[in-house]
């Protein structure tokens, strides 16, 4: 259990480290963007596009109709959730319980949580006769003028 404590501490340091690099070069890149002024800074476009699909015929609702509308709402919010294990990463978490040097049971979980500012339905449709697809995309310039903005000074 200890170990697993410490594997955890470890990536969710090595992750902050991260964000704070990402922070730091975008904070140089705004300053020298405001200090040279004749100048235009070239930024390449990095987007980022994430597909949520949802099963119409599990979808609660009386009408086909009502089934397929929630199973494109459905679809819409799990593009998100992919669009924000893309931004915000995911947290895991797993235990595993050994007993007389047999495994006795393994447990494996994944969450992600986060803020999605910004995305834009790209396309909504279905595939084939009972799943709908929604394709979201996402500028992750955006992002990160948002991140530098919300940084202290």
């Amino acid at each position: 259990m200890m170990r697993v404590l410490v594997l955890i501490f470890a990536v969710v340091v090595a992750g902050c480290d991260t964000v704070q690099y990402q922070y730091q070069q975008a904070k140089q890149q705004v300053q020298k963007a405001n200090h040279s002024a004749n100048s235009e800074m070239v930024v390449e476009t990095r987007t980022v596009t994430a597909t949520g699909y949802a099963p119409i015929s599990l979808q609660s609702g009386v009408t086909r109709n009502q089934k397929v509308l929630n199973a494109m709402r459905a679809s819409k919010l799990q593009a998100y959730k992919e669009l924000a294990a893309i931004v915000h990463g995911q947290y895991l978490f797993g235990t595993t319980q050994v007993k007389d040097m047999v495994l006795q049971n393994e447990q494996f979980n994944a969450a992600v949580g986060g803020v999605i500012r910004g995305a834009r339905v790209v396309k909504t449709f279905p595939i084939q006769e009972d799943t709908y697809a929604t394709i979201l995309e996402l500028d992750m310039r955006d992002v990160q003028q948002a991140y530098v903005s919300a940084q202290p000074q």
